[in-house]
C-alpha cells in the first residue's frame, strides 16, 4: 500500500511523556496527524516539533469522538484513502500498523487484542462483557445482516477505508467518550461495509475508565440494542 494513500490520527491529551516517541515509531508506515484535546502539558508543541507532522488543537476537550471525527475530516479534505487510529499513550504498538494495511479490501478493521501485557483482570472482564453484549445487539431484529461475531469490539487500534470514513462524518454521532468505538462498529456494519480483524499486542499503560466512560458504553449498548439505527 503507497504511504501517501494512509494517515494516522493519534487523539492525545496530556501525553507530552510519550506522544513524540508515538510519532517517531508511526512515521515509517504513514502520515502522522495528531489531534491535541486541549491539553494543558507540552503535547501539542512536541507534536508540532515535527515537521511533517500535523497537529490539530481543541480548545476545550471534547474526548474521544470529536477528536477522532476531527482527524477523519481532515484525513478526507487532504484525499487519504485509509485512516489508521491509535492511543497516544504505547498502549498499541505502532509496529503492528502493516497488519492493518494488509486488509485493502475491508472498510474497518478492527484490532483484537491476542497478546497484553500488564491488564488487569476487571479490564478484561469489561472488555469481553463489552463485546459480547455489542456483538448481540449488532443486528436488528428482523434484519437481514448476518449474525456477527467479532472477537475484541472496544479497542480503539483501527482501520477504516474512506468510505467507512464519510459514512461516519455523515452520520449523527450519539457517542460522549469511548462509546464511540462502540457505534463507529455498528454504523459500518449496520451499513453493509465489510468488517475483518487481526490480531495485535497490547500492552496497558494508563487507565481513562471512570462511572461516566461506564455508564457511555451501557447507554450506546442500549441504543444500539433497542433501535435499528445505522
Amino acid at each position: 500500500m503507497e504511504r501517501k494513500r494512509v494517515i494516522i490520527i493519534i487523539p492525545a491529551y496530556n501525553e507530552e511523556k510519550t506522544i513524540g516517541e508515538v510519532i517517531e515509531r508511526s512515521l515509517p508506515f504513514g502520515d502522522v496527524c495528531v489531534v491535541d484535546d486541549a491539553s494543558k502539558d507540552r503535547t501539542a508543541e512536541i507534536a508540532r516539533s515535527y515537521p511533517n507532522v500535523v497537529c490539530i488543537s481543541h480548545e476545550t476537550n471534547t474526548h474521544i469522538p470529536q477528536a477522532i471525527l476531527d482527524g477523519m475530516q481532515y484525513a478526507l479534505d487532504q484525499g487519504y484513502d485509509y485512516v489508521i487510529t491509535m492511543d497516544a499513550g504505547l498502549s498499541h504498538l505502532p509496529e503492528d500498523i502493516p497488519q492493518f494495511l494488509s486488509a485493502e479490501h475491508c472498510d474497518l478493521v478492527l484490532s483484537a487484542r491476542k497478546i497484553t501485557t500488564n491488564v488487569p483482570l476487571y479490564r478484561k472482564l469489561l472488555s469481553r462483557t463489552a463485546t459480547f453484549l455489542i456483538n448481540l445487539s449488532l443486528r436488528p431484529i428482523g434484519s437481514n445482516l448476518p449474525y456477527a461475531w467479532f472477537h475484541d469490539i472496544t479497542s480503539g487500534f483501527r482501520r477504516y477505508s474512506k468510505r467507512a470514513v464519510e459514512l461516519l462524518l455523515c452520520s449523527r454521532s450519539k457517542a460522549r467518550t469511548f462509546d464511540f468505538h462502540q457505534e463507529a462498529l455498528m454504523v459500518v456494519y449496520r451499513n453493509g461495509l465489510s468488517v475483518t480483524e487481526v490480531p495485535i499486542s497490547f500492552a496497558f499503560s494508563n487507565s481513562s475508565l471512570n462511572w461516566k466512560v461506564l455508564m457511555d458504553s451501557i447507554k450506546m449498548f442500549l441504543d444500539i440494542l433497542l433501535t435499528r439505527r445505522k
